[in-house]
């Protein structure tokens, strides 16, 4: 692709996608703490992180990383608290925070539990002054990264850079999330899709022409952005 767009690349399946992650995570963070002395990273939900996290958790990478270093985002949360199995923070925590223990790193998570998530979104949005170092997404189905879904009038939200959501099409309605102005601030996106599930949605998040109000994942439709596909999430691209 031109150097106008993101990096693609497409690896044999899911636990080649889940190593390649790992690896993309453990090369920014060694860049940024070598250059700013710290990795600022924002995690979503879903399989596709699961497994990165877990490989991440683990030896060789687990042994490299200079945990301490890392402080550990959230691109999106549910509205339920951190021990529901809908919870991306639990999700991080199994994968991640509890497998490395003492050496896991500072984790600064969005408090979906609580009941006034617009003043939560506003306090989060305190903590991202400075750029995110990477944000991960996971792409859903319909197209959506984060909890920014289709049609929504937060895909234009650039004065916050946390909102509260609060009429999601997938449950549970309510959700916090980080806005198109964080995701434009940040210094690299990766993208993660994995089944062929998820194949219309890659091509439309990557073809030439086409709205973010219809496919919210063109948002990382930037040269800040790398595209992890495997090969089933690719299968509709056009190969050059």
């Amino acid at each position: 692709m031109r150097g106008s767009e993101p990096r693609v690349r497409v690896v044999a399946d899911a636990p080649a996608l889940a190593a390649a992650a790992a690896d993309v995570f453990a090369e920014r963070a060694e860049r940024a703490i070598e250059d700013r002395g710290e990795f600022r990273v924002a995690l979503p939900g879903g399989r596709s992180v699961r497994g990165m996290l877990e490989r991440l958790a683990a030896p060789p990478l687990a042994d490299t990383i200079e945990w301490p270093r890392v402080v550990v985002f959230f691109a999106d949360e549910r509205a339920v608290p951190p021990s529901h199995p809908d919870s991306n923070h639990r999700l991080v925590s199994e994968a991640l925070l509890a497998p490395l223990g003492p050496l896991a790193p500072r984790c600064e998570r969005m408090r979906g539990e609580v009941a006034d998530l617009a003043a939560e979104a506003h306090d989060y949005a305190v903590l991202l002054e400075e750029p995110l170092d990477l944000v991960v997404l996971g792409l859903g189905e319909d197209g959506h990264v984060a909890s920014l879904f289709p049609s929504s009038p937060l895909l234009g939200e650039m004065d916050s850079r946390v909102a509260a959501v609060m009429d999601s099409p997938k449950p549970p309605a309510q959700r916090l999330t980080l806005t198109p102005r964080t995701l434009s601030e940040a210094r690299a996106l990766l993208v993660l899709a994995s089944g062929s599930s998820k194949a219309e949605a890659v091509r439309a998040g990557l073809e030439e022409r086409g709205a973010v109000a219809a496919t919210p994942a063109r948002l990382a439709r930037d040269p800040r952005g790398e595209w992890l596909l495997d090969a089933e999430a690719a299968a509709l691209l056009a190969r050059d």
